[in-house]
């Protein structure tokens, strides 16, 4: 039996299954139990983890900090990450390379960094970044040393290797798409988290929008968390509230990753509001989710397997060539239409 039998098995990732077989937190009790009883009854045996006296074995670690902003404690399960992962330990199998996990909670940040870089035994670490701000990185950075690539966020003034989105681009096109279409009452659905990557892609939505002239006015501007696919009574009172001055709702709305779009599509339909016909929604991220809502989301592409090749291919050029000098990649998008939004019809 392989760790993705029992994956399947359990319900969970394999990420999961790892976490449970090494330890490591990052997973509910819950989950740890109904893992390892599965793979005591089904007679798992972990291979042996060979020192490194005995060199045979490479390895990276992927580190992450949970339960500030969108990294949740069950980050693994969150549609973006889950995919991100799956494609980091393609690209780790392929270079001759295990990737081991580990999680800290921001709330013992201090504490679990120094311990996790004494007790860190792989050739080098690639950290998600996503939640992560400019004195986070700096702090990681100096205690693990220059064998480190941080994903999901970019910095430029920091001597760090970043492998990050292009989100000013992605959202100039989902902005440029709507305005194409015909739409001039735009509203945005913002995350109630503040995080880098939705600041820029902010930037990029109203450049878009300043080539046609058009401004997004403050009522138009709306909040909800960042980590529910389903519909938001938060939402819904704001969307209540708004409609009760007796204005109409924009026609068009860009929400800052699809776990928003999605739920806000839903909450909209809750309320009785048709999508595309009433109201027209974007996206950002293309997680899997966007194909499975009717209608179809449109949405901005994020390629996650170049992002996650990319990190891998850095953090081991780090570790096997050394580099003096840091490098910034960010990755362009591309736009995809679907359903979602239509042509804007007086």
């Amino acid at each position: 039996m392989k760790m993705e039998d029992i994956a399947k098995l359990a319900g969970v990732s394999k990420s999961a299954v790892s976490f449970a077989l090494s330890g490591k937190p990052g997973i509910s009790n819950k989950t740890r139990e109904r893992v390892l009883e599965i793979a005591r009854e089904n007679g798992y045996t972990p291979k042996p983890r060979l020192s490194g006296i005995e060199g045979s074995v490479k390895s990276l670690s992927f580190l992450v900090f949970t339960n500030s902003g969108i990294v949740l404690e069950e980050y693994y399960q969150q549609p973006f990450f889950r995919e991100l992962i799956h494609f980091i330990e393609e690209r780790c199998r392929a270079k001759g390379y295990s990737l081991l996990f580990s999680t800290i909670n921001m709330a013992n940040f201090d504490q679990e960094i120094v311990t996790f870089a004494e007790d860190n035994q792989s050739d080098g670490v690639i950290l998600l970044g996503t939640n992560l701000t400019p004195i986070d990185i700096s702090e990681i950075a100096k205690r693990l040393g220059p064998s480190l690539v941080v994903l999901d966020n970019c910095f430029d003034t920091l001597p760090v290797h970043f492998v990050g989105i292009n989100n000013r681009m992605g959202a100039y096109q989902a902005g440029s798409h709507l305005c194409q279409l015909g739409h001039r009452e735009i509203g945005y659905i913002a995350s109630n988290v503040n995080l880098h990557n939705f600041e820029d892609r902010k930037d990029g939505f109203q450049e878009a929008l300043k080539k046609y002239d058009i401004q997004i006015l403050p009522e138009h501007h709306f909040s909800v968390a960042p980590t529910m696919l389903s519909s938001q009574e938060d939402l819904k009172t704001q969307i209540k509230a708004y409609l009760a001055t007796g204005r109409p709702l924009p026609t068009a709305l860009f929400c800052e990753c699809d776990y928003i779009a999605i739920s806000a599509m839903k909450t909209l339909t809750e309320l009785g509001i048709r999508i595309p016909e009433d109201v027209s929604i974007i996206g950002f991220d293309n997680i899997t989710e966007s194909q499975i809502i009717s209608p179809e989301l449109t949405t901005v592409h994020v390629e996650k397997q170049r992002m996650a090749q990319l990190a891998v291919d850095l953090v081991i050029e780090s570790i096997e060539v050394g580099q003096e000098i840091t490098s910034k990649i960010r990755v362009d998008t591309l736009f995809v239409e679907r359903h979602s939004s239509v042509t804007y019809k007086q």
